[in-house]
């Protein structure tokens, strides 16, 4: 099979690999689409690495490990491969555990697919294992607990996914920071219940008094920040609670802007697949948003097919590199 390798650049190799064999617990799936995240050409940049970085499979099953219950070969599913390991997405042939593979419903396209596994299930881990807040499934009315939530980034993937459980879980008024896709935000939000977007591009001083403005007199006790860098979490600190909670996306970072009252946690989506608490979230939460996407309440994020296939990878990730993406998630069709 061909399969793509990102080196420093962002530059890409095509070349043969043979297709992966499944361990017990794996599913092999023949990929339709690919999806791109921001680290696919960062982590070449920061580490002498060269693997395949793709990370959101969307598919058919092609073979699935002798401990394999949920899958079968021919089903449409989506996966999160687990990163740095063999077997990524941007290959015709993909490999991914069995707890971070779900299906897609019949309605889900395979590009919207592609949009989903990483991103998503770094939202609902930031939301529910890091920050602690409501589940959809008891939500905060039930548990007297509402908002407000500060989402900084709400208009890329990660933040936008955390707004769709923010609203699916009650809790409002969500108050959102976002860029020049601001109206991608407002599709999801409730204005009557005090949920607004703020545009960063105003300076800080501005968006730190409108968030001020939206809080109304409340108290921010949450926020999570979806960028956690170019000075999100520094005005974040100006507005959240002494003792209040915040979870950043970007691991490596010592944030010593952050007051040590804070609770700050880091939300790495690589957990989902080396902490053993995290592992079990992930197969629930998965399993959760297939439902979500089937019952209609749960969107992907919109997507761009950039031309070419594999061949296409190296454009994409130009493209994320040099900050071209607003409320987009590139994607590539293997087959092409």
């Amino acid at each position: 099979m061909k399969e793509a390798i990102i080196l420093k650049g962002p530059e890409v190799n095509i070349i043969d690999s043979p297709i992966p064999t499944p361990s017990p617990d794996q599913v092999v799936t023949k990929v339709v689409f690919s999806g791109s995240n921001p680290k696919d050409w960062k982590v070449a940049e920061w580490m002498d690495i060269k693997v395949n970085q793709g990370d959101d499979i969307s598919g058919i099953v092609h073979a699935v490990g002798t401990n394999v219950t949920e899958f079968k070969p021919g089903d449409r599913v989506a996966a999160f491969h687990e990163m740095l390991k063999p077997g990524g997405s941007y290959a015709e042939y993909a490999l991914s555990w069995e707890h971070t593979t779900f299906h897609l419903p019949s309605s889900t396209t395979f590009e919207e697919g592609a949009s989903l596994p990483l991103a998503s299930m770094t939202a609902a881990l930031g939301m529910y294992q890091r920050l602690g807040l409501p589940v959809p499934w008891t939500p905060a009315e039930k548990k007297g607990q509402s908002g407000p939530l500060l989402i900084w980034g709400a208009s890329a993937a990660v933040g936008s996914y955390a707004l769709q459980f923010a609203v699916k879980s009650g809790i409002h008024p969500v108050i959102c920071v976002a860029g020049r896709a601001g109206d991608h935000v407002k599709k999801f939000l409730d204005e009557s219940k005090g949920d607004v977007v703020l545009d960063y591009r105003k300076g800080d001083d501005v968006v730190i008094q409108q968030i001020k403005d939206a809080l109304k007199g409340g108290k921010l006790h949450y926020a999570f920040d979806a960028v956690s860098e170019n000075g999100s979490y520094q005005a974040i600190v100006k507005v959240l609670e002494s003792d209040g909670h915040i979870t950043l996306v970007l691991p490596g970072k010592k944030y010593p802007e952050i007051p040590e009252s804070v609770h700050k946690t880091i939300t790495s989506v690589g957990a989902s697949h080396n902490n053993p608490e995290d592992k079990d979230f992930a197969y629930v939460f998965f399993r959760y948003i297939s439902k979500g996407l089937k019952d209609g309440w749960f969107k992907g994020h919109p997507t761009e097919k950039i031309p070419g296939g594999l061949g296409g990878v190296q454009q994409g990730l130009t493209n994320l590199k040099e900050g071209k993406a607003s409320a987009v998630k590139y994607i590539f069709r293997i087959d092409e």
